[in-house]
């Protein structure tokens, strides 16, 4: 037989071996993570109903309501690679009033992984879907239940947050209230507003998460709301003390960028 048949073989054969030995990693190495949504003002708690705070236009408020999704969960590691959590797995409501709903639970491959990406927000595709494929905390009794749903405009609000302020006028309760309800996926009935947005979190300095079977590996992350009303436009509250589906929600949308940072990793 030529060399380079007996090669050509034997290399075919490798591979058909190496195949059937190799395990499937991201089938039988899932291992738990955990990403922790932690709400501050500044260097305060944020404390619902009960804590005041100042915004950067010097004006007092307090917070009675705090809740937001967050999607499309993804972990890197050093070298480049993704991993992209199942989508069907990874949505998840955010509300500072339920405690239990303040980590996101996934299952990712074991390794080490120096950052981490997500949505806050719904995804266009998801948004639009039928509604049987929309479930958990997108259905029905889900995130609709919760408010976090126009039905007139048939989308998700992304960002929602309420609460008192004397900068704001007076509404039919007879409340200083000022409203802020972020979305749109730019759909068809509206598409230059688009408030989805990706928010990338760097790992290394607070400590890269460490994947593990048998344990479960948190990332403590920080959600600044002072962020919210001053990081690229300035947010005050006596000029826009409600901002609902309108252009000027996109500029208010960009400081979602700010308002994420990475705490420490509990490996």
């Amino acid at each position: 037989m030529k060399p380079y048949i007996f090669l050509f073989i034997a290399s075919i054969v490798w591979m058909g071996c190496s195949k059937d030995e190799t395990p499937n990693f991201q089938e039988n190495k899932l291992a738990p993570l955990s990403i922790e949504f932690d709400n501050i003002v500044g260097n305060m708690n944020l404390q619902l109903n009960t804590g005041e705070y100042t915004n950067s236009s010097g004006e007092k408020f307090s917070l009675s309501l705090l809740q937001y999704y967050i999607s499309n969960i993804e972990v890197q590691k050093a070298d480049g690679s993704i991993y992209t959590v199942p989508q069907d797995s990874s949505y998840f409501l955010i509300k500072e009033a339920d405690p239990l709903t303040r980590f996101a639970k996934v299952k990712v491959p074991e390794g080490e992984y120096t950052s981490l990406r997500f949505v806050l927000g719904v995804d266009s595709l998801r948004s639009t879907m039928d509604i049987s494929r929309r479930t958990g905390v997108l259905a029905p009794g889900g995130g609709m239940d919760d408010g976090m749903y126009w039905g007139w405009n048939s989308g998700y609000i992304f960002f929602k947050m309420e609460g008192l302020s004397s900068a704001a006028p007076v509404d039919p309760s007879g409340q200083h209230k000022f409203r802020y309800h972020i979305g749109g996926f730019g759909g068809y009935s509206a598409p230059t507003i688009n408030n989805i947005k990706t928010i990338t979190i760097d790992l290394r300095a607070g400590g890269v998460a460490k994947v593990r079977t048998g344990r479960e590996s948190n990332v403590h992350l920080m959600i600044d709301i002072a962020k919210f009303f001053d990081h690229t436009t300035k947010v005050s509250i006596a000029n826009n003390p409600t901002v609902m589906f309108s252009t000027y929600s996109t500029l208010v949308a960009n400081n979602f960028f700010g308002m994420f940072r990475h705490d420490h990793t509990e490996n």
